[in-house]
């Protein structure tokens, strides 16, 4: 068993990677995401704009959020840039203790 660095029970950040529960519609099944993969984050302010309400899926083919409940709630989103078409956005419930983590593993 792998020790997780960070875990919110929607994300975990471990020894290797990103493992983001709760994504595939609609088995809900996790994405893991190794570091090596990630080229890039973009943090910004959670809104209504920016898919403060979206609770599962998307409203652009570019960007999928995974099912979060607790979203509206929420202020910080992390767009997680892997080179592929469409970007995970996630919400972190300690946004800046995962974005530290993550920033420190991806370099």
């Amino acid at each position: 068993m792998v020790a997780a660095l960070y875990d919110d029970g929607n994300l975990t950040l471990d020894d290797d990677g990103l493992t983001i529960r709760r994504y595939y519609f609609p088995l809900g099944t996790e994405k893991r995401v190794p570091y090596v993969a990630i080229r890039g984050i973009d943090v910004r302010p959670l809104g209504a704009a920016t898919g403060s309400w979206r609770l599962w899926g998307t409203g652009s083919p570019s960007h999928w959020f995974p099912l979060d409940m607790h979203r509206p709630k929420k202020d910080t989103l992390v767009v997680i840039d892997t080179g592929a078409k469409v970007k995970p956005c996630i919400t972190p419930a300690e946004p800046q203790r995962f974005v530290e983590t993550l920033r420190a593993r991806i370099g």
